[in-house]
């Protein structure tokens, strides 16, 4: 049997770090998009506010979305079995504690002033 030689090239793409993630579906594939959301000044712009926003999209069907969630959910088992267990970072914990606070002060009725 003749030996065929294969020429491989793998070009990887950037890394990505997402700040944000949104999961949807469809009868035929899971859709995973990571985004990075990033806020950008511009001294001649007039505008308060620009954002960037770059994301990946990875697109699985059904059972490879199946097998991900296998393999991640055995990557946090070992990960916290290394370093302990994974918690909510205490700055959000501040953060969400915050908002919960003033969306109570909204909810609290006021007194209209017209009633005296």
């Amino acid at each position: 049997m003749e030996k065929k030689r294969i020429n491989l090239n793998i070009i990887d793409g950037p890394e990505f770090f997402a700040h944000e993630t949104s999961i949807n579906f469809s009868p035929t594939q899971f859709v995973l998009d990571f985004k990075a959301i990033t806020p950008r000044i511009d001294p001649r712009s007039k505008e308060a506010h620009h954002y960037v926003i770059r994301h990946n999209v990875i697109m699985l069907d059904p059972y490879h979305a199946k097998k991900l969630h296998e393999l991640l959910s055995d990557a946090i088992k070992n990960y916290e079995k290394e370093f302990g267990k994974i918690e909510k970072p205490k700055q959000i914990k501040k953060l969400e504690k915050k908002a919960k606070q003033k969306k109570q002060k909204k909810k609290e009725p006021t007194t209209p002033a017209y009633l005296g």
